[in-house]
């Protein structure tokens, strides 16, 4: 189980730093994900990513509170805005857009509705 949460762990990594660079796909769930998957595999790895000095605060403010900084929850929802603009207006299928409206505005929904960190 081990090498599951291991592999999990760096897969997840591996696509939450390319969703760096793609609009579409998104960072901040994939690093959670992969410091839960090396909390259970790995716990060097996992202290790495609870230190790093870009996602550390955020994923210790999700651990500890379940909670997303303001600042971050506005970032995701206008990248999810832009993301969402740029397919209406690249994508040739109609259903399409509907498809995307739903899951990012539940996923937009699902992080509007979080709590902000306790100070």
């Amino acid at each position: 189980m081990r090498s599951f949460y291991l592999a999990l762990g760096y897969t997840s990594l591996a696509l939450g730093i390319l969703g760096i660079a793609l609009p579409v796909l998104p960072t901040t769930p994939f690093i959670i994900l992969a410091a839960w998957a090396f909390t259970r595999s790995n716990p060097a790895l996992a202290a790495w990513l609870y230190n790093h000095p870009r996602f550390g605060t955020i994923l210790t403010t999700w651990r500890d509170q379940g909670a997303i900084p303001f600042r971050v929850k506005i970032y995701a929802l206008f990248v999810m805005a832009v993301s969402y603009a740029v397919t209406i207006w690249l994508t040739s299928n109609p259903y399409v857009p509907f498809l995307l409206a739903v899951i990012l505005g539940s996923v937009g929904l699902y992080i509007a509705t979080r709590p902000s960190p306790r100070e």
